[in-house]
């Protein structure tokens, strides 16, 4: 049941994650729908097994940096390697190689604090299914 639990919450920031970047900027890539899911799916584990107390700074800043390295080798693969253009930081400062940068990493921890309370509410409701 696991795998299945996992499989839904992909689905879930596949699909919610697309519907945030359309509602924002008008469109959004597939790859950028993948990212999404597996960025989610990673923030519920960190969110639903972390070693007990620690900090909620501490584990929005692992979820930012988590979120970041996704998106830096996607980036890296999808803009660098394929040329495909999805996206391009390299006019903003602080970033790298215009995949990532320190505004979005920033960004990317407020987002833990949403995200956190979405992976605790899809853990509860999918523990129950199992029930």
């Amino acid at each position: 049941m696991r795998t299945a639990r996992l499989g839904i919450v992909f689905l879930t920031g596949f699909f919610l994650y697309a519907m945030i970047e359309i509602t924002a900027r008008g469109y959004t890539h597939w790859t950028m729908a993948l990212t999404g899911g597996a960025v989610l799916t990673m923030l519920y584990l960190l969110f639903n097994y972390a070693p007990d107390g620690l900090p909620l700074p501490v584990q929005y800043l692992l979820g930012a940096l988590v979120i970041t390295a996704a998106e830096l080798m996607v980036g890296l693969w999808v803009n660098e390697r394929l040329h495909w253009n999805v996206w391009d930081y390299s006019e903003l400062p602080l970033n790298f190689r215009g995949q990532v940068c320190l505004l979005y990493s920033m960004f990317w921890f407020f987002l833990c604090i949403p995200a956190r309370l979405l992976c605790l509410k899809l853990h509860t409701a999918l523990c129950r299914l199992n029930e």
